[in-house]
């Protein structure tokens, strides 16, 4: 199967390396580039553990080819502290104990990333929208729909 050289910035850095054209995004970054927060779950995209940041936008992983990511820039959890609401968002999940596994964390993080720096001021419909994608087996979301407002609110 013939190699393509892509090129993107993953967390600041300019990543090259040779993909397939069937290798999975989700399957690069974890085994060939070693970042860990996206996690593999469902392999459907129904889960969103495996969420990312691309172009600002959070995406599914799981669902994106390697070769899709020619040209963007990537940003997971491992990246994301220099964004302002992530700092916060950690935070605040921390002091609420919004997780108990954190298995869904960091996609959570990010989908609530992407909405505060969309929105810095979203309702509680907002938010559970923002993270609809994101599923949550230990919750009951209403830890994490309380710590996003709080860091929205700056509390």
């Amino acid at each position: 199967m013939k190699k393509h050289e892509i090129s993107f910035t993953l967390n600041g850095e300019k990543v090259s390396l040779e993909v397939a054209p069937n290798d999975v995004l989700l399957d690069v970054l974890r085994g060939r580039l070693g970042i860990k927060s996206p996690k593999v779950g469902c392999d459907r995209g129904d889960c969103g553990t495996c969420t990312v940041l691309m172009n600002g936008r959070t995406m599914r992983s799981c669902l994106a080819l390697a070769v899709e990511a020619d040209g963007a820039e990537i940003v997971t959890l491992e990246g994301a502290n220099t964004r302002k609401w992530t700092q916060r968002l950690q935070k605040k999940f921390h002091e609420k104990n919004a997780f108990q596994c954190g298995f869904c964390a960091p996609g959570v993080i990010l989908s609530a990333t992407e909405l505060l720096e969309k929105d810095p001021r979203p309702s509680a419909h907002d938010i559970k929208e923002a993270i609809a994608g994101n599923l949550c087996r230990c919750t009951g979301y209403e830890p994490i729909v309380a710590a996003i407002d709080e860091a929205a609110k700056g509390k």
